[in-house]
């Protein structure tokens, strides 16, 4: 399974028009909570430099779209039913949200800025509700789901560990697995405690949500999107710095108006790409008064004011926060071609650290098995398996047929 981002957060915030306005698919779109009740999957794209303009050519992509030398390259993104409080206990769709999160590397958790959501998703005046609560709730959520399955066996995970001098986690990792949580997690969250790995049994119920929270931390990464940014109070936008102090990316994001603008885009009525702060009307005499106002109000208010929509920055934060390259296979070298001819044919999210054979993998179980060497493109010369890859990197694999 290629790497995939949950987006999450409580009903009725905006998470369904953030997944529409970052995919290409159309999730319902309704003013009350459990609108999304099974978990919608669609492809969201990553803005990336494209090689074919310092290679000179033109490029025919396959998995992926170029536009003016901008590559966008796929990555899986899940829209999941809204979170409400104690959904660790099942409350509203809590279990059914928790499992469709298992596999997600990271989460972008879009938190209606405007407070006009009270705690369990529904609508109410606008700066009612305070947002900072969601931020806590959510992580409090996945944190309680996480410390529930580690509790469950504890004592005869713990007294494994001691009696057959098994490391605490490796057997954690073995029992966490399903929920997308590696070795490495485990082992960094333990070792960010003072907690004595050759005594898991003295561990107290304290020290276990202590852990279970830096886990959800390191396996879980969350990004938070300041939805609605545009009918948010200045007041409450500022506590965006106090969030990054603490470490968050936050991204002042207004859905809505990036659906806008893509709608107007794909009837090319205006010329807008993904991620941009401005757009250019082309056909100013096809849009009604109302459609003119609106693109007016999302031009102020959205755009001017803060860069972008935020849902393409969302996108790229939350790879960076996964620390992944983009990386290009090929099979001719001289001409970036694959077998069928179609140039720069491909771009691959790789985590960073990855090498060739590696590549070799994500192209094909066979490729990867039969791996005899790699070629770099840029420098025509052979690379190893072991080469760690870089990003941008146009990489020609040679594999046993």
């Amino acid at each position: 399974m290629g790497m995939q981002i949950g987006i999450v957060g409580k009903p009725n915030v905006g998470k369904s028009t953030f997944f529409n306005a970052a995919t290409d698919a159309h999730a319902e779109i309704a003013n009350y909570p459990f609108t999304t009740i099974d978990a919608n999957h669609g492809v969201m794209y990553v803005r990336k430099p494209c090689p074919c303009k310092e290679f000179d050519v033109t490029c025919t992509p396959h998995n992926s779209k170029c536009i003016n030398g901008t590559r966008f390259v796929p990555i899986e993104a899940i829209d999941v039913a809204g979170l409400v409080p104690d959904a660790y206990k099942g409350k509203g769709l809590g279990n059914k949200f928790l499992d469709e999160l298992r596999q997600a590397h990271a989460l972008i958790h879009i938190v209606d800025a405007s407070g006009s959501t009270d705690e369990e998703g529904n609508p109410c005046s606008r700066g009612k509700y305070n947002p900072m609560q969601d931020v806590d709730f959510l992580e409090k959520e996945i944190t309680f789901w996480f410390n529930d399955i580690i509790k469950k066996s504890w004592e005869s995970i713990a007294r494994r560990s001691e009696l057959e001098g098994k490391k605490i986690d490796v057997m954690l990792a073995e029992k966490l697995t399903g929920l997308g949580i590696k070795e490495e997690h485990i082992y960094n969250a333990i070792r960010k405690t003072d907690l004595n790995k050759d005594k898991p049994s003295q561990w107290s119920d304290d020290e276990l949500l202590k852990l279970s929270d830096l886990v959800r931390k390191t396996s879980k990464p969350m990004l938070l999107a300041f939805n609605k940014c545009d009918i948010a109070s200045d007041d409450f936008m500022i506590k965006a710095d106090e969030l990054r102090n603490r470490g968050y990316t936050v991204v002042p994001t207004s859905a809505e108006s990036e659906l806008a603008l893509t709608h107007a885009s794909e009837k090319e009525l205006i010329d807008y790409k993904p991620g941009s702060s401005d757009f250019k009307i082309l056909k100013e005499s096809d849009l009604t008064e109302k459609q003119l106002k609106g693109l007016n109000y999302i031009k102020t208010n959205v755009l001017q004011k803060y860069g972008s929509t935020g849902v393409q920055k969302c996108i790229e934060e939350s790879v960076k926060m996964l620390n992944l390259i983009v990386v290009y296979p090929v099979e001719d070298e001289t001409h970036l071609s694959d077998k069928e001819g179609r140039i720069l044919p491909d771009a691959y999210l790789m985590p960073c650290g990855s090498n060739a054979k590696d590549l070799a993998y994500k192209v094909h179980t066979d490729i990867g098995e039969h791996f005899i060497r790699a070629i770099n493109a840029r420098t025509h010369r052979v690379i190893g398996a072991d080469y760690k890859l870089k990003d941008g990197d146009v990489i020609s694999i040679i594999a046993k047929s």
